[in-house]
């Protein structure tokens, strides 16, 4: 065969090769593409937050870390509404009527829950490290300087305002960063992080209570700084998001006006505004009215305690059952009975046991309350937007908290009187969890038994 014969045969042989594994090529590539297909559209059907760990000990440090600035914040706050209003009133602020002295912990409140929108939106552009770290100064800085004043300004400033904002800038960071260390667990978690306010809530009233006797105001608010000092070093090492580098990028007005227009955020949103007005009213006032109503001071100081002892189971109970039957299922469930307790149990006995009672069981189950509503919101928000989003729901919250007390205390000068603060209470309680069931229901329809 000649080379020209040769080179016109192998021509042909490749020729016949390339048609038959052309059509094999075709079928692959087309295989790969539906594959990409697939998994996108997959990766967009999973719920936010689906990539995350779960667990593991970088995750669990997290979690003591957040845990830390638990104790620290709201923690801080519960000894703040019983004691200090009780030691402002005998003592140190004796020339100011109580709803003047109320205003204190009313603005640490607002304050700790109203710059939701703003570290937020900080913690969504630039992460949590300079927020824990500003944050820890101010909120240390603010209770020393109340252990120095001795005028209501003074103390209004540095407790109400100072310390409040710091306790704000490191809470909700630790917070949103916890739950991006979990999916299925999520529950679990944050209800093992708010199990430290509800300690906070146990020791330090406590403490306070039989510092104050031994040593003086002064001492006791530097005592228990330098003990948020050292939780607040331990967090400021421990707590890191899931994601190291968050994206930085402008924030657009259409990005602040988005939630607005999702019915399940507004349900939800006002759902908790609503059930924050029965929630502090209960707690507020439960210590006055036991007073008014005949216990002694000896076992009023512990009426907190025993709630906030409630509220510690009920957030790990609300935290691990809302992981296996629902997050709003659960929360829907206990905040309905946080209301009834107030309507059935709270209104019509005032004895000691009746109180008792009430303390311990509406701390239970309106512990779910708090430790839930991350949860929620981050199960119909985008984990890029939770800061902003958590943000806006703290700041209706604080609004909550910051008018409560005057309403309740007009309610009761009125013809009203403890009936009307305690029929106010329960209502709203009940009204703020039928606007989230409204919310569940716009999610799963008239499911019983859909887990959500």
């Amino acid at each position: 065969m000649s080379g020209s014969e040769q080179a016109s045969t192998l021509a042909e042989d490749l020729s016949i090769k390339n048609e038959t594994e052309a059509p094999h090529q075709t079928d692959n590539s087309n295989a790969n593409a539906g594959s990409r297909d697939l998994d996108a559209e997959k990766a967009q059907s999973q719920p936010p937050g689906s990539d995350a760990p779960d667990g593991g000990s970088a995750a669990w440090i997290v979690v003591f870390g957040a845990w830390c600035t638990s104790f620290c914040s709201f923690g801080w706050l519960n000894s703040s509404v019983g004691v200090f209003q009780e030691y402002y009133e005998d003592d140190l602020l004796s020339g100011y009527s109580a709803g003047t002295i109320s205003w204190i912990p009313s603005l640490q409140i607002f304050f700790m829950m109203g710059m939701g929108p703003f570290v937020g939106a900080i913690y969504d552009r630039y992460g949590p490290r300079l927020l824990l770290f500003f944050g820890s100064i101010l909120h240390i800085f603010g209770v020393m300087m109340a252990s120095l004043g001795s005028e209501y300004y003074q103390i209004l400033l540095a407790q109400g305002v100072c310390s409040a904002i710091g306790a704000s800038a490191i809470f909700q960071p630790s917070i949103n960063c916890t739950a991006g260390w979990f999916n299925r667990k999520r529950g679990v978690a944050l209800g093992l992080v708010f199990t430290g306010s509800s300690i906070g809530g146990i020791i330090l009233p406590i403490a306070l209570t039989h510092l104050i006797k031994e040593v003086g105001f002064g001492w006791s608010m530097r005592i228990c700084a330098f003990i948020m000092l050292f939780l607040l070093m331990i967090a400021n090492l421990t707590i890191r998001p899931w994601r190291p580098s968050p994206q930085t990028q402008k924030v657009t007005w259409a990005q602040l006006a988005k939630p607005f227009s999702e019915v399940q955020f507004i349900l939800t949103a006002i759902g908790f505004f609503f059930f924050s007005y029965g929630f502090f009213a209960a707690v507020n006032y439960l210590p006055v009215e036991a007073v008014s109503a005949g216990m002694s001071s000896n076992l009023v100081q512990y009426l907190l305690p025993i709630l906030n002892a409630g509220s510690l189971f009920g957030r790990l109970f609300s935290g691990f059952l809302g992981d296996k039957l629902g997050r709003y299922n659960i929360f829907i469930f206990v905040c309905y009975l946080s209301g009834l307790w107030i309507l059935a149990l709270w209104l019509p006995d005032t004895t000691n046991a009746a109180l008792i009672a009430f303390s311990a069981l509406f701390g239970f189950f309106s512990g779910a309350y708090v430790s839930l509503i991350i949860p929620l919101l981050i199960q119909i928000s985008p984990m890029s937007e939770i800061g902003f989003r958590t943000g806006m729901v703290t700041f209706l919250i604080s609004l909550g908290g910051l008018t409560t007390n005057p309403v309740n205390g007009a309610i009761i000068d009125s013809s009203g009187g403890w009936a009307g603060l305690k029929i106010f209470s329960g209502v709203l309680c009940l009204a703020g969890t039928s606007f989230v069931l409204v919310a569940r229901i716009k999610q799963t329809g008239w499911k019983l038994l859909a887990r959500f």
